[in-house]
């Protein structure tokens, strides 16, 4: 295994230096990722409330406390870069947050 890795690298290595050379051409490729968006309290408050979800369930979902979502649609805070991609995700595809709740629901007799 370790041969097959050290002929990869070589090779590639090798062609890196044909392309400075100008011997071969090779394909390039621009990346470009759309900006974080920001999201204010209420556009926080309403993801939630279009996902259905409680405070609670909406924080285990994002992976921080239900102070930190409360706080977040107060305007008191603001989410981190991440956790601003993660509501422009659920706010864009619904359908991705819905896919990590599991919904157990349970009938009670009086």
């Amino acid at each position: 295994m370790e041969e097959s890795l050290f002929e990869s690298l070589k090779l590639s290595l090798n062609e890196a230096i044909e392309h400075a050379e100008g011997k071969v051409k090779v394909r390039k490729r621009k990346v470009t990722i759309k900006p974080v968006p920001m999201f204010n309290a209420l556009e926080i408050r309403n993801t939630r409330n279009n996902l259905g979800l409680t405070q609670s369930t909406f924080a285990q979902l994002l992976g921080v406390s239900k102070k930190t979502v409360e706080a977040w649609e107060a305007g008191t805070n603001l989410p981190n870069g991440s956790a601003m991609r993660l509501l422009q995700l659920f706010a864009e595809n619904p359908a991705l947050a819905q896919a990590e709740v599991i919904v157990e629901d349970e009938l009670e007799f009086a």
